[in-house]
């Protein structure tokens, strides 16, 4: 008798263990992984998906470590990190889940309202200090930053400021939505963010990519005709181990109910 309740519990277990899955990293995606959830979870009652944020670096040493079944990123994962799980005896498997505008922001009442990719380089570098040095007002440029974990941070290091570092003492933000808060409150302010966190409370610049000859407004439509130059993928990261259990999930955030999340959301979807 105890074997084979033993065997039923184990069982249980097992197949409570397929319908749980855990998601964790970019506060980018974190938003629309949690809808995603949300729908996917009324329509498979049976299913339990936890949503957790806190950068993609978070996330992807959350799936070195064991401890969630996906690491949502808003960057590539890096050479040692795959590395990392792979000494473990798992293939790291990479799914577009959709894509996303980097959209600076500044305070509504500024006067500048497009810049160069060298302009932004120049501003997050500490080479310019004031508003005045780009066609603004004489005004101190305050600028904000996500913190190091955050692959927007590392995407829009790579892509905007060609590597270089961002100014000592930038101001870091742990979440979005505090770039958002902050930029609204400061009239010298600017920082970046997802486009779907783009809002009336801040305003988006307009960027260029050739030297000042076309300035782009970030917006889903540029993202998708590939005017915009500041786009980069959402990705979901995960195990082979655990790629069964996950796989229902993951086909239906892919499917064409999920894409029109994504859609609703802000993001772009991939098709």
């Amino acid at each position: 008798m105890k074997k084979i309740l033993i065997a039923a519990l184990t069982t249980l277990v097992a197949v409570s263990a397929l319908h749980a899955q855990r998601i964790k990293g970019s506060d980018t995606v974190l938003p629309l992984s949690q809808q995603l959830a949300e729908n996917y979870t009324k329509a498979n009652p049976s299913s339990s998906v936890t949503v957790t944020g806190g950068g993609s670096g978070v996330g992807i040493s959350a799936l070195v470590e064991g401890t969630t079944e996906i690491a949502q990123s808003s960057r590539k994962i890096k050479f040692e990190e795959r590395q990392k799980i792979e000494a473990k005896g798992s293939k790291v498997i990479e799914k577009i889940i959709g894509h996303d505008a980097i959209t600076v922001i500044v305070h509504p009442s500024n006067a500048v309202s497009k810049l160069t990719r060298e302009q932004l380089e120049g501003i997050f570098t500490g080479k310019v200090t004031n508003w005045k040095e780009v066609g603004g007002a004489d005004l101190k440029v305050v600028p904000y930053a996500r913190e190091t974990s955050s692959g927007t941070y590392e995407f829009f290091k790579e892509s905007v400021l060609k590597n270089k570092n961002y100014v000592n003492g930038i101001m870091s933000m742990p979440a979005t939505g505090a770039i958002v808060q902050s930029v609204s409150q400061t009239k010298g302010a600017i920082g970046y963010i997802g486009l779907a966190y783009l809002n009336k409370s801040v305003k988006a610049i307009h960027v260029s990519y050739d030297e000042g000859k076309t300035f782009v407004e970030p917006s889903v439509q540029n993202a998708k005709n590939e005017t915009y130059p500041i786009v980069r993928p959402l990705i979901y990261y995960y195990t082979a181990s655990t790629e069964s259990a996950i796989k229902p999930f993951v086909d239906y955030v892919v499917g064409a109910t999920g894409q029109n999340i994504v859609k609703e959301i802000g993001f772009i979807p991939i098709n």
